[in-house]
Order: structure tokens, then C-alpha cells, then sequence
């Protein structure tokens, strides 16, 4: 499975796109980025895609819009889905946050 890594240009542009939101948390994933809130991913950056996780509605309209799979060609991550280039990233990205903060916070595993 081939992963592809972000630029300098894109995980600049992918950190711009992200709330000024305390609780929102960036991690490095396999040379991309991930952002967080409660331990869950709602966006991330794969390439120069900026995938997210939405409820079943927003997936349905982002679809209609364009938005394609997101990660892996192979195995495209489930529930998530590419931001077409036309489409603002940013408005995506905060309904992400806003339904993943909706979530239960996710719990570690035990060692």
C-alpha cells in the first residue's frame, strides 16, 4: 500500500484550514497530519487531500458536491471523505469537529 507524504505547502494549508478550537489536537500520521478532539480524528491530510469525518447527512452532501474517498486507494478510510479542490475546506472541516465533538471521548487501551 502506497502512502503518499504531504508537503510542507500542504500541512501548512491543511493547519490553516483547523478552528482555533482548544480542544482540537494535531498529530503526525505516516508522514501526514491528523487533527483531533477527544482522542477522535475528524479531519486529516493524505497527500494533498484533506479528508473528513462526517455524520451520514454531511457525507451524502459532500458526496453530491464531489468529495471522493479518503486515504488509501486500497482501503479508503470508512466515513470519511475527500474535499473536492472547489469546495472551501474550511467549512468542511468545522462541521467535522462539530460532529466528532459530539462523539464519546475515545478510550485508551489498556497495556
Amino acid at each position: 500500500m502506497r502512502v503518499p507524504k504531504a508537503s510542507e505547502a500542504g500541512k501548512e494549508l491543511f493547519r490553516s484550514v483547523l478552528p482555533a478550537d482548544p480542544r482540537v489536537e494535531v498529530k503526525p500520521m505516516f508522514g501526514n497530519l491528523g487533527a483531533f478532539v477527544n482522542g477522535n480524528m475528524f479531519a486529516g491530510l493524505f497527500g494533498s487531500d484533506i479528508g473528513v469525518k462526517l455524520s451520514s447527512t454531511d457525507l451524502a452532501e459532500l458526496a453530491a458536491a464531489g468529495g471522493g474517498p479518503f486515504g488509501p486507494v486500497e482501503r479508503p478510510m470508512t466515513g470519511y471523505l475527500t474535499v473536492p479542490q472547489d469546495e472551501s475546506p474550511a467549512v468542511w472541516v468545522r462541521r467535522a469537529l462539530t460532529y466528532v465533538a459530539s462523539m464519546p471521548p475515545k478510550q485508551t487501551r489498556a497495556k
